[in-house]
């Protein structure tokens, strides 16, 4: 079937209602990017669920990175969405301007000559991210030990998709009926293993590439599929139906499953890594990770990254909260439902 047959199948689709979720931050951008919800029958709903590794992140971790960074030698090292992202209280950005010391880099591993250049402070950096970015934080370990640099922590904030995803699924008041899976973390995790999930509640799940048409052929594919428990693979060039086995040797060797803190979530037991007991000297302080409390008590962004909510329906939406000044964390990153709906309105 061509893209013009998948389109209008799509746009003339007069079943029963189906809410459809991606669990992709860049699927989210994609998406909207594209106009593909234009294309759809209103009987078709694209919602966007918990795919940006820092809009799930909680407050409590941003208020912890706020404390450290305002401690005697002590530099947090980060990207620059984390830097806006709103704690309970303030931003990175705000208790910098109060004397915090905070670094922005464009790659982890920029934190090494940080610490090179600089042996009297400890530098920590900000270890956020789902299963794609933990084997970087890995190797970067490699490295830190085989220099024996002593200077360098992480907080880390480490999360794996499969747990995440059973909690939406069993929430019987926020029915979804199929799963564009994430594209970017099945290329570490192999599409297999969505495949427990499908036989579970009895749903279809489609591993997408990210261009408009790979999205729509997604689309058609979960309406086509409904019922079904299956697993179908859309992006072979760069999924395969197994785990990446190097990316996993290399995350088993620093890090252990653990309990998770996700915005809107709450604690889901065994979706998150946390580092080894044999590498705790690593470790900032982690753990106990759990109040999320937002600045601005209006923020829907808990309801947005469950689907309970369309950036829409937020009080906040380009109201008070836009991309300039964001009151919650899916209104930072370039992966947030938020911020994409806002600038592709």
């Amino acid at each position: 079937m061509d893209i013009k047959e998948i389109v209008k199948f799509l746009s003339e689709y007069d079943g029963r209602e189906l809410r459809l979720m991606e669990v992709c931050g860049t699927h989210t951008a994609a998406i909207r990017e594209n106009g593909i919800p234009s294309l759809l029958s209103h009987k078709i709903k694209l919602i966007s669920g918990p795919g940006c590794p820092v809009c799930v992140t909680p407050a409590s971790y941003i208020d912890r990175l706020c404390d450290l960074s305002l401690q005697d030698k002590t530099c947090i090292v980060t990207f620059g969405d984390m830097i806006r992202v709103p704690g309970s209280k303030e931003a990175l950005q705000n208790v910098k301007s109060k004397g915090g010391n905070v670094k922005m880099v464009y790659s982890p591993f920029e934190i090494i000559d940080l610490a090179k250049g600089d042996r009297d402070t400890i530098f920590i950096f900000a270890a956020v991210g789902f299963e794609t970015t933990t084997p970087i934080y890995a190797v970067l370990l490699d490295k830190i030990i085989s220099e024996n640099i002593e200077n360098i922590k992480f907080l880390t904030a480490l999360k794996t998709m499969p747990a995440a995803i059973d909690v939406l699924c069993s929430d019987a008041d926020n029915k979804i009926d199929g799963f564009i899976a994430p594209g970017h973390v099945s290329v570490i995790t192999g599409a297999d293993a969505f495949k427990p999930l499908a036989e579970k509640y009895s749903l279809p799940f489609v591993v997408s590439g990210f261009k408009g048409e790979e999205l729509l052929a997604s689309i058609y594919a979960l309406v086509k599929l409904q019922g079904q428990s299956k697993v179908l693979n859309l992006y072979k060039s760069a999924v395969g139906d197994r785990e990446n086995e190097k990316a996993k040797a290399l995350v088993d060797k620093y890090f252990t499953p653990s309990a998770a803190y996700w915005r809107g979530m709450g604690s889901i037991e065994n979706s998150g890594l946390e580092l080894k007991e044999e590498y705790s000297r690593f470790d900032a302080g982690s753990k106990n990770l759990t109040e999320d409390l937002p600045a601005n008590k209006g923020c829907s962004c808990a309801e947005v990254i469950t689907g309970r909510k369309s950036p829409f329906d937020c009080p906040l939406f380009a109201k008070v909260c836009n991309p300039e000044n964001p009151q919650g964390a899916c209104m930072v990153s370039g992966e947030g439902a938020c911020f994409n709906y806002f600038i592709n309105r």
